[in-house]
């Protein structure tokens, strides 16, 4: 049982090295949130910066930077960096050192949306198979059409490239998003990938597509360079990933020599699922039950990522031995400086809360869970303080006008 009678918890303050010998200075990683803070033009910009320095001045040992695209023509949402080419990289090193000038390590979150791309945003949206959202979804997102043989080669090419030019910016590493019903995610759900070629059909063919980004993005960046992966437990979706299927593609990826895995699960349509047990929700930790199913079968380091609440939880979970990495992600937008209070041994004076509109329709999509975090980062961007008790409602109204007006924006300057 663990000793709660001195004020400083051992493991959370212990660096962590991981198999290619790099060093996580402690066991606290901020996990990605969506910032969109780019351009119109998808460009990153000094808000990154500023938003970074306040992070890593925290003390946290890891920042994963929130979903920057291999694509200038598949975009997420409005303002998401894109990462295609060298024209940013004195912006991207700015950005790089913003982290690792504090001590801290930074991995950049390389995504391709697939079919996860609200209406309008771009010209067209692909995915493995021409499968379309559920009806709570349509109105919010088109059903996309399904990707060629040579497109789904080139994504993996730009995957490859653009973690290239984030190592010669200066950044620590790369996570490669397999998780929360992007494209990768999608080419290893059954759901979404009804294909009968090489890409899909069975098991091992639907995770043919994730290995091969994988291998392209270690061909261009080399042996020592830190790769790590966030991919679902489950999809919880009927017909979609499961854990037996994902606990399949964890063990493959050891193989081809993944450098860390963090633990999550759910999509858009399903939004993410949290534990209904009593014991599971006195863990804390979400995914915690899972994570011990992987430790069994792989000694590859876990970062599990929701649910966490005080340093006696993050505690246990180290002590446990399934997890490596205590991931944060709602707590550091509303707390920036949690961390600092954290591997002191003192719980943060914020609580993540459920964000809601008032509005049914809206609340169920769980959209709110990304709409309203995006505000408190912007502020957060721009020097100021995040405002924890802020409506939801108001949030929802001023995130629509964003969004309408960056995608406006967007297709504008793709036009020209």
């Amino acid at each position: 049982m663990a000793d709660y009678s001195t004020p400083l918890p051992p493991l959370l303050t212990q660096s962590l090295r991981l198999p290619n010998g790099s060093v996580i200075r402690n066991r606290l990683a901020k996990a990605a949130t969506s910032e969109t803070l780019a351009t119109y033009a998808n460009r990153p910009t000094p808000r990154l910066v500023q938003l970074y320095q306040r992070w890593a001045a925290s003390g946290v040992g890891l920042i994963i930077t929130g979903n920057v695209m291999i694509d200038r023509r598949a975009l997420g949402e409005p303002g998401n960096v894109v990462i295609e080419d060298e024209s940013d990289l004195p912006m991207l090193e700015r950005w790089a050192r913003a982290a690792t000038d504090q001590g801290a390590s930074i991995w950049v979150q390389l995504n391709h949306p697939g079919k996860q791309s609200t209406k309008g945003l771009n010209v067209s949206n692909l995915a493995p198979s021409a499968v379309p959202f559920s009806k709570e979804m349509e109105a919010l997102f088109e059903t996309p059409r399904e990707a060629t043989d040579a497109e789904i080669k080139d994504i993996i090419q730009r995957f490859g490239r653009s973690a290239a030019i984030c190592k010669k910016a200066g950044f620590s590493g790369v996570q490669i998003h397999a998780a929360h019903g992007y494209l990768i995610n999608q080419f290893l759900s059954p759901h979404h990938n009804q294909r009968n070629d090489e890409w899909g059909g069975s098991t091992e063919k639907r995770r043919r597509f994730l290995l091969a980004v994988y291998a392209e993005i270690r061909r261009q960046v080399g042996p020592h360079y830190p790769v790590a992966i966030k991919l679902n437990s489950a999809d919880f979706q009927r017909g979609g990933f499961t854990e037996e299927e994902s606990l399949a593609t964890v063990q493959a990826l050891a193989d081809a020599g993944i450098d860390l895995v963090e633990i999550s699960g759910g999509t858009y349509e399903t939004g993410v699922a949290q534990p209904k047990k009593a014991s599971s929700q006195a863990r804390e930790a979400y995914f915690i039950e899972f994570a011990e199913k992987v430790r069994a079968a792989v000694r590859v380091p876990l970062m599990v990522t929701g649910g966490f609440r005080s340093v006696r939880g993050m505690d246990a979970a180290l002590r446990s031995g399934a997890v490596d990495l205590v991931g944060m992600a709602r707590l550091m937008v509303i707390d920036p400086d949690a961390p600092a209070a954290l591997l002191q041994g003192r719980d943060s004076a914020q609580r993540v809360r459920p964000i809601k509109t008032g509005i049914k329709q809206i609340d169920s999509l769980g959209v709110m869970e990304v709409l309203w975090y995006e505000l408190q980062i912007k502020r957060i961007a721009a020097g100021g303080e995040p405002r924890p008790n802020e409506s939801g409602l108001w949030a929802f109204v001023k995130s629509l006008v964003l969004s309408g007006w960056g995608t406006f924006k967007t297709r504008r300057l793709r036009a020209r």
